[in-house]
């Protein structure tokens, strides 16, 4: 979650993916919240404390899928804590072992890191401890699922945004970051 008014550039994005990031030119694709996004989580939660065990310091459901009622891409968003999430060789064999793919390396953007899922449409997030990020994110999350307003702004201008065409999906992310930037002040 960048800061309002921050947008990765073409150049960013293509510097963060391992390989070339996938290219979407064309709409998001948005569903209604699904009861059964919880069920998927914890299904990829176990899969990974068996796979990390205590190199798990953290382990969230977080996105639009963690918000009960909320419309969302219908990937299920994790956010991992490990010792030491520039310390790859500490934990990143053992995820892609699990069948784990890592598609972005942000060493410079709080050695964030993240996975594609081997079977579900997951985006999991790793970072260190002490993240300033670890904190937005549960705090947005909360936010959401106790303020009914929050949830259907933050509804209402993903819907709008999904309706325009993007380069990359991340352009999409970033042109969500006001609102999200709001939503955050008041949580």
């Amino acid at each position: 979650m960048p800061e309002p008014g921050e947008a990765f550039s073409d150049e960013e994005i293509r510097a963060a993916f391992v390989a070339e990031p996938p290219v979407l030119n064309g709409t998001i694709t948005l569903a209604d919240y699904d009861p059964g996004w919880p069920r998927l989580y914890e299904r990829e939660a176990a899969r990974i404390r068996s796979v990390l065990g205590e190199r798990v310091v953290q382990l969230e459901h977080i996105g639009s899928t963690s918000v009960p009622g909320l419309c969302a891409k219908p990937i299920i968003d994790i956010l991992l804590v490990v010792p030491d999430s520039g310390d790859e060789p500490a934990y990143v064999p053992a995820l892609e072992a699990a069948g784990y793919r890592l598609t972005i390396r942000e060493p410079n953007w709080n050695e964030h890191r993240l996975f594609k899922g081997p079977d579900t449409d997951v985006n999991l997030h790793v970072y260190s401890p002490g993240c300033d990020q670890i904190d937005r994110y549960l705090r947005f999350r909360e936010r959401l699922r106790g303020n009914e307003t929050d949830r259907e702004l933050y509804a209402h201008t993903k819907r709008e945004l999904a309706a325009r065409t993007w380069k990359y999906v991340q352009n999409y992310a970033d042109a969500k970051n006001d609102v999200v930037a709001g939503i955050l002040r008041r949580a």
